[in-house]
């Protein structure tokens, strides 16, 4: 059994991040009768890594205590595990294309600044670089 620091340096992860887990549901240690502490499990030691692994891979901990709890109720998580993923995916995908058409938009607009002169506030722009493409 171990301790959230000795499981913190053999999953090598923040002691809060196993204190985290334990919040949410995703690890269930027992006490330590004598002195109270969390202690951890080999299973709890194969948990961490799996969260770490399905994090890698663009899960979020709700998704990750979605796939624990169908794997607990004895159910295969691989077929919710594949529609999370491609909600995902389709949602990246869209953040990528919003980013690219940003960096255009910033890319086209520093080109046309490069010949534009300095300005001086007036009292009726503040930057008139950026007013210029308003």
């Amino acid at each position: 059994m171990l301790t959230v620091s000795e499981l913190s340096k053999t999953v090598e992860v923040t002691p809060d991040a196993i204190r985290h887990y334990v919040r949410i549901g995703l690890l269930a240690p027992s006490r330590d009768p004598d002195n109270g502490y969390r202690l951890f499990s080999a299973d709890d030691i194969k948990r961490v890594k799996f969260i770490r692994h399905a994090k890698g891979l663009g899960f979020t901990l709700s998704d990750i205590k979605t796939i624990f709890e169908h794997s607990y109720e004895g159910q295969s998580p691989c077929p919710a595990v594949r529609d999370m993923i491609r909600q995902r995916i389709d949602k990246n995908r869209a953040r990528l294309a919003e980013l690219n058409a940003l960096q255009q938009r910033m890319d086209d607009t520093l080109e046309k600044w490069k010949s534009m002169p300095d300005g001086e506030p007036d009292g009726d722009a503040i930057c008139h670089l950026i007013e210029s493409v308003m």
